[in-house]
């Protein structure tokens, strides 16, 4: 589970999260939604502990992920592709991970046929395309087997047939009981994957309820997006 209490964080006069709670619970895909600007990477990186908040607290089974002795085994995370040196093949980039948290060749074997990326375990990742390198992210991510799953934007450069494994993957792994989060400016996809919806604008949440609570008074999920954002941007505007 992944939980946040009244968490806040600021870079000097800028307000980027504001006393932000919501909890995402195992068994079920929740989408983390939000205009550009409105706090979604900053939430992650602080349930990651990547940068420290302000006040409140940000917390993975009920501690924090700084305080986790192996954090891959409980917590797998892609939050930027493009973070992996382009020198290092697919097969030695997860290896390094693997061989930090005590996670053997045959792991990183299986997750690399998972994604895909087998047939190309030995190359360099700098000549990869973006959706190649998502989906050595998503390996990355699924190499502890962990119970708690956060995806920033999984499905960015990857084509319909990887789209539609996106959303198998994400769904299968919540069957299995996981905590998955999953950010994603997608709303028809969104709409397929997510059980789930957390809404926040201008660091604040906006809405925390099922896929079809938010459509019932919209015509789509985009729709009642666009109309709950409108209004936490008038809400920001009058603060």
């Amino acid at each position: 589970m992944i939980e946040l209490r009244q968490l806040t964080k600021r870079y000097g006069d800028t307000l980027a999260v504001d006393e932000l709670s919501f909890r995402v619970e195992p068994g079920h895909v929740t989408g983390f939604l939000g205009p550009n600007g409105a706090g979604k990477s900053t939430s992650m990186r602080l349930v990651l502990g990547l940068d420290a908040p302000t006040s409140g607290q940000a917390l993975v089974n009920g501690g924090r992920y700084a305080d986790l002795r192996r954090p891959l085994h409980e917590v797998g995370a892609l939050l930027d592709a493009g973070a992996v040196h382009p020198g290092r093949s697919a097969y030695n980039h997860l290896m390094c991970l693997a061989l930090s948290n005590d996670i053997g060749a045959r792991r990183v074997a299986q997750v690399l046929e998972l994604v895909g990326l087998s047939g190309v375990a030995r190359k360099k990742a700098g000549g990869f395309s973006l959706g190649m390198k998502q989906r050595l992210g998503i390996a990355a991510a699924l190499l502890g087997d962990p119970g708690v799953l956060m995806f920033d934007e999984p499905v960015n450069g990857l084509d319909p047939d990887g789209v539609r494994w996106i959303r198998g993957l994400m769904r299968g792994l919540a069957e299995e009981g996981r905590t998955v989060l999953l950010s994603s400016h997608l709303m028809s996809e969104m709409a397929l994957t997510a059980d789930r919806i957390v809404i926040v604008g201008r660091g604040r949440l906006v809405a925390d309820a099922t896929v079809a609570e938010l459509t019932a008074g919209y015509p789509s999920l985009e729709e009642a997006y666009m109309a709950l954002t409108a209004s936490s941007v008038e809400y920001g505007a009058a603060r």
